[in-house]
């Protein structure tokens, strides 16, 4: 029996059966977040879990209660040396990325990595140069694109069925007392433009292609300033693309929520034929029909165990699952993959410009940037 959710654009969903003939292992870097790869990989059929490792002995008795059958350390050269280990899947802190992908590359292994690629000009160049060295491929994890409302989203939107792209606006915003308890980091390696500005930012080079300018602003909440945050962590963006198309790309990381209002994720597109929402953390798609009605799709139910693993809302175990396949399938089959090295790239030199425009108050261009990576 095909474990495949029938009639779901996108992304083939996938639940446990038995293995395809040909598999990418896949070895984990950093066990909080990766941990949920390594659980989401039952669901699919061309990648499979094989080893984890985290330097947290705690993280790797709790990853190993729930999959004993991989083998798990403490040393990231060790699972290097495995042959079983094709792809190195990256989720450790921003400021390490870059050092743990061109270790990964210079193994001989392909990469996953967690949005942000890198969060530094200096290892944005390291990786390149890793890249060029070696030839070795590399995928950016941006969940959001693998969720499905976004899926239905992209699907229709290459249909034709929004028209002509004329305005994007996409937003992220997300209390986050909780992630400042468990990665300190946050408040002091990196900037809240790497972490959650990734989402909008990203989602918008997807449907824009090359931006060509930015101008932005920043602010800082009560929540950061009490956590020491020493950027801001509240942006509103503007961005320009190469063709002229306009988009707007909002974060806000301190906020009082309201979830059912305003999801954490959202994406709206207007077109010459129609406008589009996809929605995060829920599963609704709202769109116009043909007809020129609207029709909100929402497959929460129906997909709750692939995208949260029975739970209602939670961790990207489908989403991580959704990647993880179209990478390994990508490598497999000798097609190509999204969003790839050159792509996380230059969604970094973007996010750079944005982090810039923020503190000058000025337009931005993002060629110099990519001219000097």
């Amino acid at each position: 029996m095909s474990g495949k959710l029938e009639h779901i654009p996108g992304v083939a969903k996938t639940f446990p059966r038995e293995p395809a003939a040909v598999q990418k292992g896949i070895g984990v870097l950093g066990l909080h977040e990766g941990r949920t790869l390594l659980v989401g990989l039952n669901r699919t059929t061309r990648a499979r879990a094989v080893a984890g490792c985290d330097l947290d002995a705690n993280k790797i008795a709790a990853c190993r209660a729930e999959l004993p059958q991989l083998f798990y350390t403490s040393s990231y050269a060790e699972m290097l040396v495995r042959r079983d280990v094709e792809i190195v899947a990256i989720y450790t802190p921003d400021a390490l990325h870059g050092e743990h992908v061109v270790a990964a590359f210079e193994a001989g292994k392909d990469v996953i990595c967690t949005k942000p690629l890198v969060n530094s000009m200096a290892d944005a160049k390291r990786v390149l140069a890793a890249a060029r060295r070696t030839g070795r491929k590399l995928l950016v994890g941006q969940s959001t694109r693998f969720f499905e409302p976004f899926q239905r989203q992209r699907a229709a939107f290459e249909r034709g069925e929004v028209g002509a792209l004329e305005l994007v606006d996409a937003h992220y915003v997300h209390r986050m007392d909780w992630f400042y308890e468990k990665s300190p980091w946050a408040a002091t390696d990196t900037d809240w433009i790497f972490l959650g500005m990734s989402h909008p930012i990203d989602l918008v080079r997807w449907y824009l292609g090359s931006i060509d300018a930015v101008q932005a602003s920043g602010s800082t909440s009560e929540l950061a300033r009490r956590h020491g945050v020493k950027g801001f962590d509240i942006y509103v963006a503007n961005l320009r693309s190469r063709d002229g198309r306009i988009a707007r790309a909002m974060g806000h990381y301190g906020l009082h929520e309201l979830p059912s209002a305003r999801n954490a994720i959202e994406l709206m597109l207007y077109g010459s034929r129609g406008t589009s929402l996809a929605q995060y953390h829920d599963m609704r798609y709202v769109h116009t029909a043909s007809d020129g009605s609207e029709v909100t799709e929402d497959a929460l139910y129906a997909l709750r165990h692939h995208y949260f693993n029975s739970e209602v809302h939670g961790m990207h175990y489908g989403e991580f699952a959704n990647y993880a396949e179209h990478f390994a399938g990508a490598l497999i089959d000798g097609t190509p993959h999204s969003p790839n090295l050159e792509e996380g790239l230059e969604t970094f030199c973007v996010m750079e410009a944005v982090r810039r425009s923020a503190h000058s108050g000025t337009w931005v261009s993002v060629q110099p940037l990519l001219d000097e990576l």
